[in-house]
């Protein structure tokens, strides 16, 4: 399965006023089997220690790998809510923007499973590791 062509304007505005638009999440890049977005590391993102809360790398781990799916399914027809999600803390960022790449790893007919890695923008070092099964539902 390839993910469907869309542009970038019209996937970043099907998230307008939603919880990738409030920490200000961008969908960049869309591949046939990948999906890419970057967030900030600021204050819509920091833990109260300054660094990138751990919980935000996840909203970016489940929103790429359900907008992935969206892109994979004629939503007309069905739709995918996540079922689990798993993330490993495993490097910090203070500052800047961190890009997470999605990857499907597994495209069934009732589930899909997406690897992502988020890390820092400029120094492309890993801040986390995480997986998403998405559940496929009739609408």
């Amino acid at each position: 399965m390839e993910l469907k062509k869309i542009s970038l304007e019209d996937v970043n505005r099907f998230s307008e006023n939603t919880l990738l638009s409030h920490l200000g999440i961008e969908i960049t890049e869309i591949g046939t089997d990948f999906i890419s977005a970057r967030m900030p590391v600021d204050k819509r993102t920091h833990q109260p220690m300054g660094l990138l809360h751990g919980g935000a790398s996840v909203v970016l781990i489940e929103s790429l790998g359900s907008v992935g799916s969206s892109l994979l399914l004629d939503l007309d027809v069905e739709h995918p809510v996540g079922l689990e999600v798993n993330a490993n803390h495993v490097g910090a960022a203070r500052t800047g923007f961190v890009a997470a790449k999605a990857k499907i790893v597994h495209a069934g007919k009732r589930t899909h499973v997406w690897q992502v890695e988020v890390e820092t923008e400029d120094t492309k070092r890993l801040v986390c590791t995480g997986r998403l099964t998405v559940m496929i539902v009739k609408r």
